[in-house]
């Protein structure tokens, strides 16, 4: 695992836990919006040794109970089972973020039981998602992870930050549509604040609060729940 980073207490990343969030390394997608682009490589230079890591987790026993891992996209590391099964055996619980460009991962992961909680981002509907991805995406993989989610019995949510040139009313009902009887989606606010992997992604306006809330209303005939983060 190519850990490049720790946050050592999150009441946000981890749903009804106490947790810490750890970033991995590399990225298969490139989105112009994503403000981790330091984490698109998988340089190790700078990174967390493993042993560091879970000094950590054993320090925090008492006051944490979960570890987010994200990244970058943590499915792509080879070790992620091992390092998901380490993780519970200190008695924490796990939530994995992913873009679920790597569903052979994410069902081993599920099948051994080593994630107690999936998010996955969806970035746009389906006829869109490579323009906004800046990358060719294999889409049947995308929908094999959806449903694998879905499907899963697990705690889970699908996201997706809201970008008015790639996210309009009739993507929204597209968006719904395929993922229809989903438990959760969140609306995710976007920023143009740097640095962002493609900085003419500064000069894009995100939605305003009402716009966002029209969003939402269109959303929620097709989800147990629907909700709008970071207004």
């Amino acid at each position: 695992m190519i850990l490049k980073g720790i946050q050592k207490t999150t009441l946000i990343d981890f749903p009804k836990r106490v947790g810490c969030t750890v970033f991995t390394a590399g990225c298969n997608f490139r989105c112009g919006f994503c403000q981790n682009p330091s984490l698109i490589s998988f340089d190790s230079e700078n990174a967390v040794a493993e042993e560091e890591f879970f000094s950590f987790l054993e320090s925090r026993k008492k006051w944490l109970n979960g570890v987010c891992i994200t990244g970058g996209e943590p499915t792509l590391q080879k070790d992620l089972p091992e390092f998901c099964a380490k993780i519970k055996s200190f008695g924490f619980e796990v939530k994995l973020d992913t873009n679920g460009s790597n569903p052979l991962m994410l069902k081993e992961l599920i099948q051994k039981k080593l994630v107690d909680y999936i998010a996955m981002d969806i970035k746009t509907s389906l006829e869109k998602y490579s323009e906004i991805c800046g990358v060719e995406i294999d889409l049947e993989k995308i929908k094999q992870s959806v449903e694998l989610i879905k499907n899963s019995g697990l705690e889970y949510e699908f996201r997706c930050t809201v970008i008015p040139e790639f996210f309009s009313k009739e993507d929204a009902v597209k968006i719904g549509e395929w993922l229809n009887s989903s438990k959760l989606f969140a609306l995710q606010q976007y920023s143009n604040k740097g640095p962002l992997v493609d900085p003419e992604f500064e000069n894009k306006k995100p939605y305003s609060s009402e716009e966002l809330l029209e969003l939402k209303k269109l959303l929620e005939p097709f989800f147990e729940k629907v909700e709008i983060r970071n207004l």
